[in-house]
């Protein structure tokens, strides 16, 4: 079985991306979702993130998702130890879901997956990208976010240049190359 990382920048399309390997038959595991579940439900996660930012993290057992928030986004020290909890339960998570699918690649889309090093668990990595203008537009009209809410996000990410040489495809979802030959390219570079 091949496991190829599908990453991108927020608003490069990813998911759109992932849906369409979904679509063609390949199972797709998405890191985001897979993060926020491991949150909310798996107690051995809970347990760390409660020695850290102590018992007002969780309310009734539901992340309190604004005072976590608020105490990562104002110490990054903080937000390190959390990404050091959640990424290897992510990985241990989609490691046990790749084991049981059946088929001959398998697709785990993320966000950070160069920031974090986890690219270098895959067979291969696939590059979405988008020129920064449409990447705004995208975001601020998907999630009702200001252009300076927007760049924020960017930058706490890497730039496409700068994951370009960890790639081994990139497919551009600039609103004027067609995605689906491209993909099915990737597709072909793959199944070799």
């Amino acid at each position: 079985m091949k496991k190829i990382g599908l990453t991108g920048g927020i608003g490069a399309g990813k998911s759109i991306v992932a849906r369409v390997f979904a679509t063609m038959g390949f199972p797709v595991f998405y890191s985001d979702i897979a993060g926020k579940e491991l949150l909310s439900q798996n107690e051995s996660v809970k347990k760390k993130v409660i020695e850290i930012f102590g018992t007002s993290v969780y309310n009734n057992g539901e992340l309190n998702r604004t005072y976590l928030a608020e105490k990562i986004f104002s110490d990054i020290s903080l937000k390190q130890e959390l990404n050091n909890i959640v990424h290897p339960a992510v990985r241990d998570y989609f490691s046990d879901w790749a084991s049981k699918q059946n088929s001959p690649i398998v697709f785990n889309e993320a966000a950070i997956l160069f920031e974090t090093g986890s690219y270098k668990h895959f067979d291969f990595n696939i590059l979405i990208s988008a020129p920064k203008s449409i990447r705004f537009e995208r975001v601020m009209k998907r999630d009702n976010l200001t252009k300076s809410d927007v760049e924020a996000r960017m930058k706490a990410q890497w730039s496409d240049e700068k994951k370009r040489h960890l790639a081994n495809f990139e497919i551009v979802n600039d609103d004027k190359q067609l995605l689906i030959p491209q993909i099915e390219k990737v597709l072909k570079s793959i199944e070799k």
